[in-house]
């Protein structure tokens, strides 16, 4: 994708999201397109929330260890300020932040800014989980990645949390959740 200038000469800004399971790619995928921005000289920004410190307390971290710097950020409202000069942004975890990550984005979007958003589209329960549905629906450009079921083999669209914990927000990596297909999600009684 490119910046294509708007008939004033001015950048057109807009939103992608990567959306899906754990362990699906999502911030392989954005760490892709980061990296793809920066070889073609686009100033980049790069935003985490700052509960996110499973791999490491500033990098983004795939579950395959590739990595990229980032920013650790509060509130979503940060991003205005720390991304005044950027032609590009992005935010892994979009899930974790607060009730204006949506706006937030969507005023980033109309001040010209590519943003690009990875994040869980549906909690451990399979319910949408956090502001991603607002994110989808603004969203110019939606990417739904899958994982593949360990039990089956079929693609996986669940975050199937193996260990006991009701919480929403349980940070944890292949220790805590497994991606399930539909059918095994069911069957393990994930949807009762």
């Amino acid at each position: 994708m490119f910046i294509e200038p708007n008939i004033k000469g001015e950048r057109r800004g807009w939103i992608e999201v990567i959306c899906g399971s754990m362990f699906s790619g999502k911030t392989e995928e954005l760490i892709r397109r980061l990296k793809r921005a920066r070889i073609a000289n686009l100033k980049v920004e790069i935003f985490k929330p700052a509960i996110d410190v499973r791999y490491d307390e500033i990098k983004i971290v795939s579950h395959d260890e590739n990595a990229i710097h980032s920013t650790p950020i509060e509130s979503s409202q940060t991003l205005l300020l720390l991304a005044q000069d950027a032609d590009v942004v992005g935010i892994d975890e979009a899930q974790f932040f607060d009730d204006e990550i949506a706006n937030v984005c969507d005023e980033l979007a109309l001040r010209g800014v590519r943003v690009i958003v990875a994040g869980l589209d549906m909690d451990y329960m399979a319910k949408p989980f956090g502001q991603i549905p607002f994110l989808l629906a603004k969203a110019d450009y939606i990417t739904k990645l899958h994982a593949i079921c360990v039990k089956c083999g079929n693609i996986a669209n669940y975050s199937y949390r193996i260990i006991p914990n009701e919480e929403q927000i349980m940070l944890g990596a292949k220790n805590a959740y497994e991606p399930r297909c539909r059918n095994c999600f069911t069957l393990d009684g994930a949807l009762d």
